[in-house]
């Protein structure tokens, strides 16, 4: 049990080492940093695809043919480049947390991003046409050359300006003028590298960078990421890191949220382009929507289903009072009072439902989009506060209710026999404690 312990000890170490990590933290909140964009270009394609048989042919009657054409518009100009607010939140938020000029950090990405990056399209009559930004590039197939820029030229950059290597203005200079002068520099040396790097991957593999990328890294990651076990693993190190007191799903999420929501935006490619994807292997099963909304019910690890069981049988005052100040919380999906209150940090008594209630809502998840009963996710999201039940209807009609209700009603079961066995526990201590007053 000691050596156990110990080893358990030390790889908690080694990931709170890791999230600690800068460029970690730029990842995950650089990320953050493009949710307004997600989730208001969510708002608008939710409108134009909504999950209802014959919506689409409704709208149509009454606002004519190519009503969605604005909402698409949206829908374009939000998913369709998303790779490019991602490298500018990921530079920003890097460069911030060094203490230094993000804006500046922030451009200087975008502009090596545009450098790496294919700068043509071919035409449907097999013409190259050049000059342009292709969306296929800039979107959810850039997302990982995003995050490789923007850590890479965030470094760069700072390295430069902690150590003052630049060109420094006299007393007097208007900031702004000093800081553009003090990025001359950098900016040449980080513009520099890429034309390099573009040349490279140009003669040697006939690719931009962002297509290496794509082919060699992040088309193996959404792969992988896409399978039961991908999903099992990602949701078990959550568990695991929370339990342990560690935001799991922060640190889980801010590596792996990136890649998730790629798989979402290549679901809308194939929606975009009329196929259906219900019962296409092309398709992508699990998405951003299936962790933050599906097996995350209540919070990490299906909590929800614990405040249920808390509500309807507990005897102790203990968590009595606990249901009634997390109940609120956890119908947004918000559930540290439970995991620090109660807690469930460091408590041996649920350890095991608190991993297997996620476990088993992805299971359930995934079986039910696998077998055709509610389709893959595209781009539309809602936010992770959205209510459960609430959530499920938009996102997949009354396929998505039924599914959450399936997962709550597990989960309830799951968390009852060991919430059982801590309420008695509760009990005696409460009973204990009256005897001694």
């Amino acid at each position: 049990m000691g050596k156990l312990q110990d080893s358990f000890d030390k790889f908690i170490e080694y990931i709170v080492r890791f999230a600690e990590i800068k460029a970690v933290i730029a990842l995950k909140d650089g990320f953050i940093l493009t949710l307004p964009i997600t989730l208001v270009g969510s708002v608008f394609l939710l409108i134009m695809c909504f999950p209802i048989n014959g919506y689409s042919d409704f709208m149509a009657g009454v606002f004519g043919k190519g009503w969605d054409a604005p909402l698409q518009q949206v829908s374009d100009a939000t998913f369709g480049v998303l790779a490019l607010f991602s490298v500018l939140g990921i530079a920003y938020k890097y460069a911030e947390s060094e203490e230094c000029d993000g804006i500046t950090c922030a451009l200087l990405a975008l502009g090596s991003f545009f450098i790496i990056t294919k700068a043509s399209v071919i035409a449907k009559s097999g013409e190259i046409v050049g000059g342009v930004i292709p969306r296929a590039w800039v979107g959810g197939n850039g997302m990982i050359s995003s995050i490789v820029i923007g850590l890479v030229v965030g470094y760069i950059f700072c390295y430069f300006a902690k150590r003052g290597i630049g060109i420094k203005m006299p007393a007097g200079v208007p900031d702004g003028v000093a800081k553009a002068f003090a990025a001359l520099l950098p900016g040449a040396v980080v513009f520099t590298l890429s034309a390099v790097v573009y040349f490279i991957c140009d003669k040697l593999a006939g690719q931009t960078f962002t297509e290496v990328i794509f082919t060699g890294l992040q088309t193996p990651l959404q792969n992988l990421s896409d399978t039961l076990i991908g999903g099992a693993i990602l949701s078990i190190l959550m568990c695991v890191l929370f339990w342990a007191g560690i935001h799991g799903p922060n640190i889980v999420g801010g590596v792996m949220n990136p890649v998730l929501t790629a798989n979402a935006i290549d679901n809308q490619h194939l929606i975009d382009a009329g196929i259906s994807l219900l019962g296409n292997e092309q398709a992508k099963i699990i998405t951003i929507q299936v962790t933050d909304v599906f097996i995350k019910l209540g919070g990490c690890g299906a909590t929800l289903g614990f405040l249920i069981a808390m509500i309807i049988f507990a005897r102790s005052a203990q968590f009595k009072q606990m249901s009634k100040l997390a109940l609120i919380p956890g119908l947004f999906n918000i559930n540290e009072p439970i995991i620090f209150g109660l807690p469930i940090v460091f408590n041996p008594y649920f350890i095991v439902p608190f991993i297997g209630a996620q476990l088993v809502a992805l299971f359930i998840t995934y079986i039910s989009i696998a077998i055709g009963f509610m389709t893959p996710f595209g781009a539309v999201q809602v936010p992770w506060t959205t209510p459960p039940l609430i959530s499920g209807l938009l996102l997949a009609g009354w396929q998505g209710l039924v599914v959450q209700i399936v997962i709550v009603a597990a989960s309830v079961a799951i968390y009852l026999p060991f919430m059982k066995v801590q309420d008695k526990v509760f009990v005696k201590d409460e009973e204990d404690a009256k005897q001694a007053a």
